[in-house]
């Protein structure tokens, strides 16, 4: 992104998405870093930005009393530390400004700000005085602005059981507060003190009850139970006063020298300490899914709705997931495109082109996909896949099937031409015909690249072929009636083997699906075991980064000796152990349901390749009623052909003894005639087998 856009627009008070940002993220498929300034208008905020683009130009810096920046703006750049990162910088409309005069309208424009972002810079100007640490009032407000849970799961949900601070502690962004044109020295009670220190002492609590101390103390209870981490950074001055108009203009080269000190450290604090956003249940976020969740929480807060993180998240969940099926789909699609092109081709390579491109489908899907908490997604995909494979099974078999009959049909034309010239109608002519006809069969199968039908149409071809050759026989004066008997049953015989060389190549091809359904399953076993496994380590990462900070709260509670709020501590941190416990507990219910999933995906496989059996058994049903018909048509017309003639020995072959193998009929793929077979596990047909 060249410059900075408006991503969400404030206007007359109401907040809109900007369509073309929006459509920005839903191209960024990159994992983010986003980091959010918020603060008064008019303190400086859009230079942090800027200079943590890397440039001196891009968020408005302005050079009056008015509040330049409106909305939130965004600048997505290269993450300088990570090259697989994206930073996204929000750039905030300024708090308090007084042409606006709407403390809601801020409120909502900080809540945007902390639900999006996983740093939150707040920026100041002078020093952390009660009136800087009132300034972030909102921080107060936010139980009232963000949702957790929904109503729905809140009695069910763990999350619930902790307490507020507790819930928001999880899903909060780390806290950096940034003080500008900063001239005091870091010192407390006479002792030299780091930034940090200074912060942490501007936010201690005053002992005792009493308004005054109440409302004294929520801001800064709010900051230290809210946020799992603080960092702060003082500013000088960067040049003098006169020259502060032209800031965004002037060279780095002419900014107070300890100014470029501390605004280095300040952007490579941001750049190797920010984490990559993430949402509740600890998923990695990326540009598209940051698009999502700004659609959400905008229309939620213009629908005058309370944002809520699950709702959000699980909304999220179903577009995503079902983009992450419409990608796997893709992707498979795409990896049986070569193999398509090669048709007709073996089993064993179909197989493997479809082994491969399943496992990258899987692949992607698990890299996109997120909650997909009773695998419906990964069903659906199996599906798709299965029924995919299965159209490119039967464009197989049919390219198999055209182009066995062609080379048959190709082969057996100059024997047809003998017989119409009536060389085979002599005596001997029948041990011609066989010597035509293994030579013929010879170079059939010497031929390669037939396809996984060339047994079973060379079988349905040779049966057809029997009547000819059988007329041949009996006209073939040559031979003894003996001998023609034996010649009957050598035909049979080598029928009868050819069709065991069909069945065999049947079996094979079933044995295949069986394997690579198989091995396909195990490979998605893995890949799934992998995502849930790595989805519980980002909860339990989640979990004990809140229960941490919630520890190291307690602790400066105990120096201190607020021995009342420290008890309340207790209780929340001893909520989240027992929610740390239950995660483990839950582990056996995961793995029954990684079970149930497993088999549904299974059983969604082979719902899916039932359509290739039920094509299959409808071929061989329509193959059966065409041989019944053949066989009632010769027997209805008496002879096979024309007996030669005692004289010129001539043999004129009926032309519907011998019916030609038609490419057509075992079927089309897509023809609705075809009777449905049923699957199920009461069929004996091949589908239910696999």
């Amino acid at each position: 992104m060249d410059s900075p856009m408006c991503l969400v627009e404030n206007a007359d008070g109401e907040l809109h998405v900007v369509p073309g940002a929006i459509e920005y993220l839903m191209g960024l498929n990159q994992q983010v870093v986003v980091v959010a300034v918020v603060g008064l208008y008019r303190t400086g905020k859009s230079y942090l930005m800027n200079k943590l683009a890397g440039k001196r130009q891009g968020f408005a810096l302005g050079a009056t009393i008015q509040s330049k920046t409106k909305g939130i703006w965004m600048w997505c750049v290269p993450h300088p530390e990570n090259r697989d990162h994206t930073l996204v910088l929000l750039d905030t409309e300024g708090l308090g400004d007084v042409e606006k005069g709407d403390s809601k309208n801020d409120a909502w424009i900080f809540s945007l700000a902390i639900l999006l972002s996983s740093t939150l810079v707040y920026n100041s100007r002078g020093t952390i005085d009660n009136q800087a640490v009132e300034n972030l009032q909102y921080v107060s407000e936010l139980t009232e602005r963000i949702k957790v849970n929904s109503s729905s799961a809140a009695s069910s949900s763990h999350d619930d059981e902790e307490g507020g601070d507790a819930q928001f502690v999880q899903f909060f962004p780390n806290f950096v507060w940034t003080i500008r044109d900063f001239t005091l020295l870091l010192e407390i009670d006479g002792r030299n003190v780091t930034e940090d220190e200074y912060l942490e002492h501007s936010l201690e609590l005053r002992k005792g009850g009493g308004k005054k101390n109440l409302m004294y103390n929520l801001p800064r209870e709010c900051i230290r139970n809210y946020f799992p981490s603080r960092k702060c950074f003082v500013f000088p001055t960067p040049t003098t006063p006169a020259n502060m108009p032209h800031l965004d203009s002037m060279d780095e080269a002419d900014l107070c020298g300890s100014f470029r000190k501390v605004a280095d450290t300040f952007c490579r604090f941001i750049f190797q300490e920010s984490r990559t956003k993430t949402v509740k249940g600890g998923h990695k976020v990326t540009g598209r899914m940051l698009g999502h969740l700004v659609k959400t929480y905008v229309e939620t807060i213009a629908k005058g709705s309370v944002p809520c993180l699950e709702n959000a998240v699980l909304a999220m969940a179903q577009i995503e997931n079902q983009a992450a099926v419409d990608e796997g789909q893709a992707v498979y699609q795409s990896g049986m495109e070569e193999v398509k092109a090669l048709f007709p081709v073996a089993m064993g390579q179909i197989s493997a082109h479809h082994l491969r491109s399943d496992h990258q489908a899987t692949q992607a899907f698990m890299k996109r996909s997120f909650k997909d908490k009773n695998g419906d997604f990964l069903k659906a995909l199996a599906v798709a896949i299965a029924k995919h494979y299965a159209d490119l099974l039967i464009q197989n078999e049919d390219a198999s099937e055209k182009k066995c009959a062609a080379l048959l049909e190709k082969l057996s034309v100059p024997m047809a031409q003998k017989i119409k010239e009536g060389i085979y109608a002599t005596p001997g002519g029948y041990e011609l015909y066989c010597s035509h006809h293994d030579n013929m069969v010879a170079q059939y199968r010497a031929k390669p690249d037939k396809g996984v039908r060339a047994e079973e149409i060379l079988e349905q071809f040779l049966r057809d072929k029997s009547l000819e050759k059988n007329s041949i026989l009996q006209a073939d004066k040559k031979l003894t009636e003996n001998e023609k008997k034996i010649h009957e049953e050598q035909e049979k015989r080598a029928l009868a083997e050819q069709a065991v060389k069909m069945e065999a190549e049947k079996q094979h091809q079933l044995e295949k699906l069986i394997q690579e359904k198989e091995r396909s399953h195990q490979e998605g076993i893995c890949q799934l075991e992998t995502k849930m496994v790595q989805e519980a380590k980002e909860k339990q990462h989640e979990l004990e980064r809140a229960l941490d900070s919630k520890l190291r709260e307690q602790e400066k509670l105990m120096a201190k000796g607020f021995t009342e709020k420290e008890a309340a501590m207790k209780e929340e941190i001893q909520s989240l152990r027992e929610k740390e416990e239950a995660k483990r507990e839950e582990k056996e219910e995961q793995s029954r349901n990684f079970r149930a999933i497993a088999q549904g995906v299974m059983e969604s496989v082979s719902n899916g390749l039932g359509h290739y059996f039920n094509y299959k058994k409808a071929r061989e049903q329509r193959k059966a009623l065409v041989f019944k018909e053949q066989v009632r048509f010769n027997l209805k017309s008496g002879a096979v052909g024309n007996i030669p003639d005692k004289e010129g020995m001539t043999l004129k072959q009926d032309k519907t003894a011998t019916p030609k193998l038609e490419t057509g009929a075992v079927g089309n793929s897509k023809d609705t005639t075809l009777p449905k077979v049923n699957t199920g596990t009461t069929d004996k047909s091949p589908g239910s087998e696999v």
